[in-house]
């Protein structure tokens, strides 16, 4: 078997609400050039301190109104109460979206110190098992490779991830990664826990160096020297930086392809290029139908 086989390659995609109607333009953009990839699913994301709350709302309908894509809407615990949340997440049962992306979140102001909300929900794992009374949603959670930043050693890490699991939740979506080793271990180490549900992980093709610095410093995530050299000067040679960039995203996936790995999530920041091509190199082809339909086509 090939491990560029497209019958074993599953992709999904991520996506952020636009701010702007000239950022909602580019966002049906990248989604109908993305849509004949015929991910799984594509889930929207939700801001700081719930601060889009109603635009992620309004995509994750629009999607599921306008496309044949299975879309997944990110759900926080911050700034909400339990019964907030819970009606949140029966609105978009309503609407005939049936996966959530259950997560902490992070606090408005960034830098803060999280602190629960006294009648939300405190943690991930509460949200899993509260959102599990409202509905059968699929839901999805976060893991992390290299540590969530507040977590207090590795080993609390995978404890956590395991509750998550116990608690109903049936997918786990890494946060990005820059080298092959750091998934597999991890990998390792979950099966070695007895965590068995699906690992996906997280790739963030390289669209700007420093602004991918910033999020790995953000959230843990490290950056291999040779990493920071192959991107060296490359910041104002938009079309050399393309090229390494989807080189270096596919030569990571292909590593993990090698390894047994079928499944991929793309962090897209609403930008299809490099993701549209990594994903070729990895053997997904397009679908016969859009997936898109001609209302969204002319948003």
């Amino acid at each position: 078997m090939s491990p560029t086989d497209p019958a074993k390659i599953g992709v999904s995609f991520e996506f952020f609400p636009p701010k702007t109607e000239k950022a909602e333009e580019s966002l049906w953009a990248t989604i109908n050039r993305l849509a004949p990839l015929a991910p799984r699913f594509v889930s929207v994301t939700y801001g700081a301190g719930g601060s889009t709350r109603e635009r992620t709302h309004a995509t994750v309908t629009r999607i599921r109104r306008e496309t044949d894509l299975e879309p997944a809407a990110h759900l926080t615990c911050v700034a909400a109460t339990r019964a907030e949340i819970d009606e949140i997440a029966r609105s978009y049962w309503d609407a005939g979206i049936r996966h959530l992306v259950a997560l902490r979140g992070d606090p408005a102001t960034m830098g803060a110190a999280y602190v629960p909300q006294a009648d939300g929900y405190a943690y991930a794992v509460n949200l899993v098992e509260g959102l599990r009374k409202v509905a059968d949603f699929e839901l999805s959670v976060a893991a992390y490779p290299e540590t969530h930043p507040a977590a207090p050693s590795p080993a609390f890490e995978i404890d956590y991830l395991k509750r998550k699991i116990d608690a109903g939740a049936s997918r786990a979506i890494t946060q990005f990664f820059f080298d092959a080793d750091v998934y597999l271990r991890f990998r390792d180490r979950l099966s070695a826990a007895g965590i068995d549900v699906p690992l996906v992980p997280g790739i963030m093709p390289i669209t700007n160096f420093a602004t991918a610095s910033r999020f790995a410093q953000m959230c843990g995530a490290s950056i291999p020297g040779w990493m920071a050299r192959l991107y060296a000067d490359l910041d104002e040679d938009a079309e050399s930086r393309q090229l390494v960039a989807a080189t270096h995203s596919a030569e990571l996936c292909r590593r993990l392809q090698a390894e047994g790995v079928r499944d991929f999530h793309f962090y897209t920041l609403n930008r299809a290029e490099l993701t549209w091509a990594i994903c070729r190199l990895l053997g997904a082809a397009p679908a016969l139908r859009s997936g898109v339909s001609a209302l969204a086509s002319a948003a």
